[in-house]
């Protein structure tokens, strides 16, 4: 347990400071998967004592490609704090983080409660208010992005910041496997992707995180932002960059890096 809040309190000071710590997993082989998400409780829970709420979740490692680059078959998770959500457009500063990229993902706003287990992308889909488009920026705490499983999963999911766009949709005639991401930067297209690049359809990574979090007594609340998974791999930012993520009759959403 020592150990643990000894490594929180790393995690927290490398994020404050800008100044990675070294892989977790190169220097405790011991923590497993379970240790890594108590870390990441605690973290979340120093966070609150401070005044921060949870307004989500979010799930990453939703492509095969990275779920095979770090050894592992299924996703992980992390939380959405209310200081990580940005507006569409918003200008965001780069210095405020280590090493940045960003996700284009099909955000989810709950209409209702979800709890495992035995939770269906359909019981998802039934409790879903809205899907919105997201650009979430991502950041390791460990340097260089040197990551295995437990790392990530102790850093909150390398979770940053949320860009929300403007957009809110229902769910109600969308097919939302086959719906299409272009992703911009600097009015370049870097990269493309479908609701299909997570976990088949992007309701199934939310039905997979209710029940995760069964295990750990944790369910998904009515009015929380679920972001599933990125429909394609992160792109690397730098200040003065524009990054606009377009999802067709979704709408767009962009930010601005200083």
């Amino acid at each position: 347990m020592r150990l643990q809040e000894e490594i929180v309190d790393e995690l927290l000071n490398a994020e404050r400071t800008q100044r990675p710590a070294a892989p977790l997993t190169e220097r405790f082989p011991e923590l497993n998967v379970k240790d890594a998400y108590q870390i990441q409780l605690e973290m979340i829970e120093r966070k609150k004592a401070k005044g921060s709420k949870v307004i989500g979740k979010k799930v990453g490692l939703t492509s095969v490609a990275m779920q095979q680059i770090l050894g592992v078959d299924e996703p992980d998770y992390g939380h959405l704090l209310d200081e990580m959500k940005m507006a569409d457009n918003e200008i965001v500063k780069i210095s405020e983080f280590i090493s940045p990229k960003v996700e284009a993902e099909i955000g989810f706003i709950l209409e209702k409660d979800i709890a495992g287990p035995n939770v269906t992308y359909i019981d998802v889909l039934m409790a879903t208010k809205y899907v919105v488009p997201t650009i979430e920026i991502i950041d390791s705490r460990i340097a260089d992005w040197n990551i295995k499983l437990v790392d990530t999963v102790a850093d909150n999911g390398s979770s940053a910041r949320v860009v929300v766009g403007n957009k809110f949709s229902t769910v109600e005639g969308l097919d939302l496997r086959s719906l299409g991401m272009a992703l911009h930067k600097n009015e370049e297209l870097v990269a493309t992707g479908s609701g299909a690049a997570v976990l088949g359809h992007p309701a199934q990574a939310v039905a997979w995180l209710a029940n995760k979090l069964y295990e750990f007594g944790i369910h998904l609340r009515a009015g929380e932002l679920i972001l599933p998974g990125a429909l394609s791999a992160a792109v690397a930012i730098s200040p003065g960059d524009k990054i606009s993520a377009h999802f067709g009759p979704l709408g767009k959403v962009s930010v601005i890096l200083s």
